[in-house]
Order: structure tokens, then C-alpha cells, then sequence
């Protein structure tokens, strides 16, 4: 049976993915006090978060506070088989469906980077409105936030070719620049950057006269982003908001400068959230 949240239809998913192929543990610690999940952004894959590059998830390991986990969408990976998912609210049904024996029982916090922003939030609101379960707090990063008339999308009839993508993911910063060079990397990845960027650009959420939320939920950006309405996020929870900018682009969270604040910011919301 198809669920129905705020008006949107989610569709009942026939076959789940297996739940080591949708969730990849990154740290395991079975009697952690949380369990933090990362959301990829558009053409991203759960591994991503384990590069030497990406100092959250190698920092975090060491907290003995944390069991850290990723998700992994249909068509990257070891579901590289898969086709890509249809539209967004297939992958939060998924995300529920696979996260529910994970985090059910247990303080939990999202982390999402660009696309992985939307699919955290509604995951979060899915989880809430029908199991009464809701993050400790939710990290938003590089994102504009769901409700935003300015947000960049692409539309449903736009014939682009791999060379129009690629330059409108270099002005806007949307790929790492460590990898818009590499060409081998763009030709395997440019089909899975393109059907994500479809399932946001169709994504439109319509903001409520009241917050969905009440967990706390913090925005970083990076100063030179494209992004401009970040602090929209404060508008989806009663709770309280922080926004942050960080010197980089889009994909400020790669650059080591920033590597000890963001570290050290996530550690402490943590550890004061075990005492609110």
C-alpha cells in the first residue's frame, strides 16, 4: 500500500534492495550512543566518504560515540546493476525501509551534502510522520533549501550534452575539482550525475504554515557557492538554527582548512545533545 505524507505519495517499493547493499557501515560500533548517516550528492556514491579527502567521516571514526553509516543508491557500486531510481521518493522509501532496524531505538543524525540535503529531509519527515522517529539533528550542507524558488534545476526537456553538463558543473562547482579533469571518471559518472539531477529538478516542496520538524539543524556553505538561500532551511524546523560559511566552493568540505571545525562542530552538537 502506498503511503501518503504531506499530501505526496510515496510508492510501495515491490523488492528492497538488500540492506548491506542500500546502507554501507562505514565505522562499525555496535554500542555507540549514535548513529550518524551520510546522504551523497548528485552522481555520488557511499565510498566517497571514505577518500582520504573527506576528513568527517575519517575524523569521526575515532569517537567512540558514533557508528557511522552512508547511503548507497541503485546504479553505483555494488548495485551498479540496479537502474537509477525514478524519482526521489523511491530512494526515501528505500532509505526508511533499510535505515528502520539501524536506527529504531537509538539517538540518530543525518549529514547530507547538495542532493543528499533533500533526500535526508525527507527521509526525516517520512520517519516522523509514520514511525515518531526524528533525528537529534540534521546537518545540511551545500544546499538550497527544499522550498526555494531559486534553486538551480534542469529541466525535463533539456537535450544537453556531456560537454554542456560538464561546463555547467565546473561554473557551478557541482563535481570536485580534483575529478572535472579526469575524463575516465566523467564518462562513467556523467549518466548518474544527470538522472540525479532530473529527480531534484522535479522534487518540489511546498513549505507548510507550520515547521515539519522540531530536531535542531545546522547549514554549512562554502563561501565562494553559487547557493545563495541556505538560511531558507531555518523555515522546515521549530527548532533551533545555525548556519555556517566556510572558505571553499561547493565542495568546501574537501578542503583541509576546513577539516577541524567541521570535526569539531559535529563532535559537540553531539555531545550536547546527550544532555538537552
Amino acid at each position: 500500500m502506498d503511503t501518503w505524507i504531506l499530501g505526496v505519495k510515496f510508492p510501495k517499493t515491490a523488492l528492497y534492495a538488500d540492506a548491506k547493499s542500500f546502507v554501507n557501515c562505514l565505522y562499525r560500533n555496535p554500542g555507540a550512543l549514535f548513529r550518524l548517516v551520510f546522504f551523497p550528492w548528485s552522481g555520488g556514491g557511499s565510498t566517497f566518504f571514505l577518500i582520504p579527502a573527506f576528513p568527517v567521516v575519517r575524523d569521526i571514526n575515532s569517537l567512540p560515540q558514533s557508528q557511522v553509516h552512508s547511503i548507497r543508491l541503485a546504479g553505483r557500486e555494488n548495485r551498479s546493476e540496479e537502474p537509477f531510481p525514478r524519482d526521489i521518493y523511491q530512494i526515501v522509501d528505500e532509505v526508511v525501509h533499510t535505515l528502520l532496524p539501524i536506527i529504531r531505538g537509538e539517538n540518530f543524525t543525518f549529514f547530507g551534502h547538495s542532493m543528499g540535503c533533500y533526500i535526508a529531509f525527507l527521509t526525516a519527515l517520512h520517519l516522523k510522520e509514520k514511525y515518531m522517529l526524528e533525528p537529534v539533528h540534521l546537518f545540511m550542507s551545500s544546499s538550497s533549501a527544499p522550498h526555494s524558488r531559486t534553486r538551480s534545476r534542469l529541466s525535463k526537456d533539456a537535450q544537453l550534452t556531456d560537454e554542456q553538463i560538464i561546463c555547467g558543473l565546473r561554473e557551478t562547482g557541482g563535481i570536485p575539482k580534483e575529478l572535472i579533469a579526469d575524463k575516465e571518471f566523467l564518462t562513467k559518472h556523467i549518466p548518474k550525475v544527470i538522472s540525479d539531477m532530473r529527480l531534484i529538478s522535479d522534487y518540489i516542496f511546498d513549505l507548510p504554515p507550520k515547521a515539519l520538524l522540531s530536531c535542531d539543524l545546522t547549514c554549512f556553505i562554502g563561501s565562494e557557492d553559487v547557493i545563495t538561500d541556505a538560511e531558507a532551511w531555518k523555515d522546515v524546523t521549530s527548532g533551533s538554527f545555525d548556519i555556517h560559511v566556510l572558505p571553499g566552493d561547493h565542495f568546501y568540505i574537501l578542503e583541509p582548512s576546513n577539516e577541524d571545525f567541521i570535526k569539531n562542530y559535529i563532535t559537540k552538537t553531539l555531545e550536547l545533545s546527550m544532555w538537552s
